[in-house]
C-alpha cells in the first residue's frame, strides 16, 4: 500500500465516523487529512524524481565505465610508466654538507654546476658522476650512452 492509499484509507474510517462536519474536531480532522494528503503527494513526486536522477546516474556510470575503459585497457597507454629512466620528472636527494638540509634537485638543477641550499644559503659545488647507469629497462631512451 503506498503511502497516498493509506493516507484515502484514512479519510474513508474518518467518513465513517459520520462526524458532524460543523464541530471543531471534524474541521481539524478534514484539514489534517488534507495536510497528510499534500505530503502524500510531494513525497510520491519525490520518490518519482529520486528514481530518475538514479537512473541517469547509472547511465552516466556505465559510460564511464566505457570511456574509462577504452582510454586505460590500453596496453600502449602504460609502456612510458615501465621505464625507470624516463619519468618526466625524477629527483635526487643530497643533503647539504654544512646544514644537513636535504634537497631536492630535478635534472634541470643537475644541469647548473652550483646550486644555493634553502636551509643556509650556502652555494654548493655540484659534482656528480653518472657514470655507473642501472637502467636495464630496455626501453632504448638511451640513458646510459655517454655524451
Amino acid at each position: 500500500m503506498t503511502l497516498t492509499e493509506k493516507v484515502a484509507y484514512l479519510k474513508g474510517l474518518a467518513a465513517g465516523l459520520d462526524l458532524d462536519k460543523d464541530t471543531k474536531e471534524a474541521k481539524i480532522f478534514d484539514a489534517m487529512f488534507d495536510i497528510l494528503e499534500d505530503m502524500a503527494l510531494t513525497i510520491s513526486d519525490i520518490d518519482e524524481d529520486l528514481s530518475a536522477c538514479e537512473d541517469l546516474v547509472d547511465a552516466i556510470d556505465e559510460d564511464l565505465d566505457e570511456l574509462e575503459e577504452y582510454i586505460f585497457d590500453d596496453e600502449d597507454f602504460y609502456d612510458d610508466d615501465d621505464c625507470c629512466c624516463c619519468d618526466d620528472e625524477e629527483l635526487y636527494e643530497v643533503e647539504c654538507p654544512l646544514c644537513g638540509e636535504e634537497i631536492l634537485l630535478d635534472d634541470e638543477m643537475l644541469d647548473e654546476e652550483i646550486i644555493e641550499c634553502p636551509g643556509c644559503g650556502e652555494k654548493l659545488e655540484l659534482d656528480i658522476d653518472f657514470d655507473d647507469c642501472e637502467c636495464d629497462c630496455d626501453c632504448g631512451c638511451d640513458c646510459c650512452d655517454e655524451d
